[in-house]
């Protein structure tokens, strides 16, 4: 069977040298999957690196290609240089997908190089302006919403948006989050510095009004800083900039609790018992505050699902991410973003404003 096939085993394709802790962390999570699920795996890297590698953890050599490439782009090199790396095993991985080979990419590498890099070889969805990069968070729970997690996008991929842009990602991220997290109607949340739709600048100030005249998505209104870890919403909904900054502060908000728990614990006697009584569901709460354990950041709006996992993640951590990828192809994630642009563009015409 090719990939794509109905019935086929979904195919995803890998950024071997991506990460730091790559080859490793990738090989050890390839032959994980490769053993426990029936998705199929081709690994973009040095094949006199990755096979060796790929023996020692026990892959399954029947799902596991090694696609041989000698190149691989630094983690901090600048974004538009690492476009002229083509035989990197990023760019090999990417076009993997968008030759039609693989469904989905997953790479822990060089953000940047994987956006531009996506942007060039994946056409974006039809009535898409901007992709976006979403990114899934820890939340307090919601009784509508099993998952643990909500999402937040644009989360840096786009330095400057417009109005119709922000629709677009609460568009996209309503799909991703229905089909991911099996939501029926997701609550979609703008980020803004006060509830009332008259605050913030005229960029949220027009997004909301927008967003409110959107029929097919359940806009609740400007939400605040506050109400993102509290999972007021499923979806929040800003500019790229300051989804990065809001993101970044989530990330560390674990470290500091973990860190000053662990401080705490060094005080007295009975906490320290105390800790240890607790350890088992000590460690859970540690792994849930643990970013690269979440999967990836989907690049939304493209016509192949591409997944960019944290720098750091282990060999779990991508597993994960494989998984999720795989999920958003069998789901048809991209399918349901393009209907619900589809919709949202035909309403816009019919009521007069811009699709």
């Amino acid at each position: 069977m090719q990939a794509g096939e109905p019935g086929a085993p979904r195919v995803v394709a890998l950024d071997g040298m991506g990460g730091d802790r790559a080859p490793d962390s990738v090989c050890e999570a390839a032959a994980a999957i490769s053993r426990t699920t029936s998705i199929r795996l081709r690994v973009a890297g040095p094949q006199a690196r990755l096979e060796p590698l790929l023996a020692r953890f026990d892959a399954d050599a029947s799902r596991v290609e090694v696609i041989d490439c000698a190149d691989a782009v630094p983690m901090h090199e600048d974004p538009r240089a690492a476009l002229g790396r083509t035989r990197s095993s990023l760019a090999r991985a990417v076009a993997d997908v968008a030759e039609g080979r693989a469904e989905a990419v997953v790479s822990a590498g060089n953000t940047g190089a994987l956006l531009l890099h996506a942007a060039r070889a994946i056409p974006r969805l039809p009535g898409v302006r901007r992709a976006a990069l979403a990114a899934v968070y820890p939340a307090r729970p919601r009784p509508h919403n099993p998952d643990p997690f909500a999402l937040l996008l644009d989360v840096g991929a786009n330095v400057a948006c417009e109005p119709a842009d922000l629709v677009g990602f609460a568009t996209m991220g309503s799909a991703y989050a229905a089909r991911i997290s099996k939501v029926e109607q997701p609550s979609v949340g703008l980020l803004n510095i006060g509830e009332e739709p008259a605050k913030g600048d005229a960029l949220l100030r027009e997004a909301h009004a927008l967003l409110a005249a959107s029929p097919g998505l359940r806009f609740v209104g400007n939400v605040e800083g506050k109400d993102v870890p509290l999972g007021v919403v499923d979806v929040v909904v800003c500019p790229g900039v300051l989804g990065n900054v809001v993101l970044k502060l989530l990330e560390s908000l674990g470290e500091v609790v973990l860190a000053r728990g662990e401080a705490l614990f060094h005080e007295r006697a009975d906490w320290r018992l105390g800790r240890w009584l607790l350890r088992g569901g000590l460690a859970k709460l540690s792994d849930f505050f643990d970013y690269a354990s979440y999967g990836g950041a989907p690049i939304l709006g493209l016509e192949r699902i591409v997944l960019k996992a944290h720098g750091r993640s282990h060999a779990r951590a991508l597993e994960n991410a494989i998984k999720v990828a795989a999920k958003a192809v069998r789901d048809d994630v991209c399918g349901a973003i393009a209907a619900g642009l589809d919709a949202a563009g035909r309403v816009g015409v019919r009521e007069g404003r811009p699709a």
